[in-house]
């Protein structure tokens, strides 16, 4: 391809000796022969021991910077992922090492501003508002002990229970005092459907099968669960009035009529937003097809990589380690890394494709527009300015990402 470039780099001389003779500091320091403190031994004295070839493989280690900066200053390339090197001769004189250079590759755009794609506007019917407004309800609802009656769907419930397989009982499948919305399928099929209709105090034996997806030793078993109900609590909507909107943060609100225009603004303004991002992705998918780029299997690679990363730090958040998830998911990292694939070659074009924009239609962001930018998100976020920066890897990244903005902007419109 031709943005992947082959390039021999040779040491030699006293730029490779320099490097041998500093290896050569360094082990000395912890040696010892005999006849010579520890860390004294003469140079000569070492090598005729050892051999200058023990000298060798940390001397590639220390050569890799210096051949890495010396390639980069006599070829003015600008690598796009990290670079794949190679030893091609190394000897008491001179080391030769070959990089793989892959920058970025040639971008042709096609048309990106005449897409003809449809703009979508937002509406909102008054069953979508009432709707939303008993979603509101439920979120705001009090929970309180139901003293009579028996258990529906809605209900939270507290239980015992206890499983048994083969009339033994099943190992972790019991539980005491157990809170339970019924409705929320966090038990095998037809155990929320079991409790319906009991009472508090009420004991009961279910009588179910473990389904085909389950584990490997009770997918299909026949299960039976003892139960017993020991509360009961329902939910209780508050009213449409004035405490609910003040709950709600509406402090303009005052009537049911200004609740419901306040609720259908907000699901406006949800649903156009929705819109928007799903017209904005067209325009990008569409923009990316009329573009010619060849993407090298090492830039597909890093970003996967990437996105790998990002989604450990995501799994770190909600307390469950990438080890965990291959567990719990059946999947390697090979199957991850596969499945993220289609998704990372999309952010690859992508962001060619906004850079290419950017370029041509000469779109430039000043340090200042780039530190009044890092002041908006960081009142947005409520943090410090430098810590965000910080976050965002320096204001040169800050300048890159609003640059990148402006170019999602150009094409929205």
């Amino acid at each position: 391809m031709k943005n992947e470039h082959k390039l021999e780099i040779t040491l030699k001389g006293k730029e490779w000796t320099t490097i041998l003779d500093g290896v050569y500091e360094i082990k000395k320091k912890d040696l010892k022969i005999d006849g010579f403190r520890k860390g004294q031994v003469p140079k000569d004295m070492y090598i005729k021991k050892f051999g200058i070839e023990s000298l060798y493989m940390d001397g590639v280690d220390a050569a890799l910077p210096v051949a890495y900066n010396k390639m980069l200053n006599e070829h003015k390339l600008i690598p796009v992922v990290q670079p794949k090197v190679d030893i091609k001769d190394i000897n008491e004189n001179s080391i030769t090492l070959e990089f793989i250079v892959i920058t970025k590759p040639e971008v042709k755009l096609g048309e990106y501003k005449n897409l003809k794609i449809k703009k979508e506007t937002a509406k909102v019917t008054e069953k979508e508002v009432e709707e939303e407004i008993e979603q509101i309800r439920t979120k705001m609802a009090d929970t309180v002990v139901k003293e009579n009656g028996k258990v529906v769907k809605g209900n939270s419930v507290t239980l015992d229970f206890k499983g048994f397989v083969d009339g033994k009982e099943l190992e972790g499948g019991s539980g005491e005092n157990f809170p339970l919305e019924i409705g929320s399928n966090t038990f095998i099929p037809g155990f929320e459907d079991g409790v319906v209709g009991m009472s508090t105090g009420e004991e009961k034996e279910l009588n179910l099968k473990f389904p085909e997806d389950y584990v490997e030793n009770l997918k299909n078993k026949d299960v039976l669960f003892k139960v017993t109900v020991k509360e009961i609590r329902e939910k209780v909507l508050p009213e449409i009035n004035e405490e609910l909107f003040l709950d709600m943060g509406y402090e303009d609100v005052k009537t049911k009529e200004d609740f419901e225009a306040k609720v259908k603004e907000e699901l406006l303004e949800h649903k156009q937003k929705h819109l928007d991002d799903e017209h904005l992705e067209k325009v990008l998918e569409k923009a990316t097809e009329n573009m010619t780029v060849e993407i090298n299997d090492e830039i597909l690679d890093d970003e996967v990589n990437r996105m790998l990363s990002q989604f450990e730090e995501q799994l770190k958040y909600q307390g469950m380690s990438l080890e965990q998830y291959y567990e719990f998911s059946g999947e390697d990292e090979s199957a991850l890394k596969s499945k993220m694939s289609e998704e990372a070659l999309k952010r690859v074009k992508s962001r060619y494709l906004l850079e290419e924009i950017a370029q041509k239609e000469h779109i430039e962001v000043t340090e200042e527009e780039a530190n009044e930018e890092a002041e908006k998100l960081a009142t947005l976020y409520q943090m410090p300015k430098e810590e965000l920066l910080k976050m965002f890897g320096g204001i040169e990244m800050m300048k890159y990402d609003t640059q990148m903005r402006k170019a999602l902007d150009l094409l929205r419109k």
